[in-house]
């Protein structure tokens, strides 16, 4: 995050966003089972649907704020991936816990249930704790390849397989801690007994770790000192007409071409170059005037090494499974060229030094 007030928003974010799941998984549980008559398979298919619907549309709604992780086990993933700082996950943890916390007591107290009773339905054995790493694995592995490639269809990949696990897993596929935690709090059709709950969370933890190393050699990590394909960088900020142009720009001339390259886009696109970003540019010997501002979509971040944005505060951007550096740097529009040429060369210092540290650099050292 850029700042405390992002992380604060965030945080809320992983929170309401957690709560309104538990809130639909119970809910929809308890709904199901009233309506059923009776039908266990009729209540589980309720549940399924409910659930598979609302993960589509809170990660749609939360993604842009926190990446929508709703699960400790999908955030310390992601942070292994060095898409999340570890201190940020260990908040994130917190905050989904205890929205989860939340949403089941909202559950209950819609549907007239007791409020925080312990869940008496058990969910114990070899099987079901089997059940739980196979589905847990395969969440962590459907969020890290479709970040990573296609970040637009992760609410719809993650959703269908949930969906898909509450079937083909004996555990109805909890794949979530701070879930876990929740579900144990409800003595209804989507609870699972406080002393289940340890089996059930080693299990998932044992599914994140095999899906996360299996996928750090299928996809290999973000920075692990020698990459043999070539990388791509996204320098992000509002208008994509300053600060952007010129980190990438830099990039592109002093980064070796077959190791890295880079592209800048805006959250919100002008129309042009500053002119006087252009004019700064050409006296280092780089022409920008041919470049026009470009959205950042899903699409685009998605399969990027590494996400830097410039400066733009809660305007930036957040895209999950892609690495993130934030350089506080000052907006070049309506500034004078002195002030730019100040701007261009922190820009340019800030550029050299990620090459250097990334490996990106050219055999020969190059200069601007």
């Amino acid at each position: 995050m850029s700042d405390g007030t992002s992380l604060s928003r965030a945080l809320a974010a992983e929170s309401v966003g957690t709560a309104l799941l538990v809130a639909a998984v119970v809910g929809s549980g308890i709904m199901g089972e009233r309506l059923a008559g009776g039908n266990v398979a009729i209540a589980l298919l309720a549940n399924t649907l409910a659930t598979s619907a609302a993960l589509v549309a809170l990660i749609l709604t939360f993604s842009p704020i926190s990446g929508a992780h709703f699960n400790p086990a999908v955030t310390v993933a992601d942070a292994s991936q060095q898409g999340v700082r570890w201190k940020t996950a260990g908040l994130y943890s917190i905050a989904q816990i205890g929205g989860g916390v939340l949403g089941a007591g909202v559950a209950d107290t819609m549907f007239g249930e007791p409020v925080y009773a312990w869940s008496r339905h058990a969910r114990s054995g070899p099987a079901q704790a089997f059940s739980e790493a196979v589905a847990t694995f395969g969440l962590i592995a459907v969020i890290h390849s479709c970040s990573r490639r296609r970040a637009s269809a992760v609410p719809y990949a993650v959703a269908a397989y949930i969906g898909a696990a509450y079937w083909f897993t004996a555990s109805t596929s909890f794949a979530n801690p701070a879930v876990t935690i929740a579900r144990a709090l409800t003595d209804t059709f989507a609870g699972i007994r406080p002393a289940d709950v340890p089996a059930f969370i080693a299990a998932q933890a044992a599914g994140a770790t095999a899906a996360t190393l299996l996928f750090r050699w299928l996809m290999p990590p973000l920075f692990d000192g020698g990459q043999t394909a070539m990388d791509r960088v996204i320098f992000a900020c509002v208008h994509n007409a300053g600060r952007s142009q010129i980190a990438a720009g830099f990039f592109n001339h002093l980064a070796d071409p077959s190791r890295a390259r880079a592209v800048s886009a805006g959250t919100q696109p002008g129309d042009r170059v500053h002119p006087v970003v252009v004019e700064a540019m050409l006296e280092v010997g780089i022409d920008v005037s041919g470049n026009r501002p470009q959205r950042l979509t899903s699409d685009l971040a998605g399969g990027a090494t590494l996400l830097v944005t410039m400066g733009c505060g809660e305007e930036c951007p957040y895209v999950p499974g892609v690495a993130r550096d934030d350089w506080p740097l000052d907006d070049p529009k309506s500034r004078p060229l002195s002030e730019v040429r100040r701007i261009r060369d922190d820009i340019r210092d800030r550029v050299a030094k990620l090459i250097h540290a990334r490996r990106w650099a050219r055999r020969e050292d190059a200069s601007v």
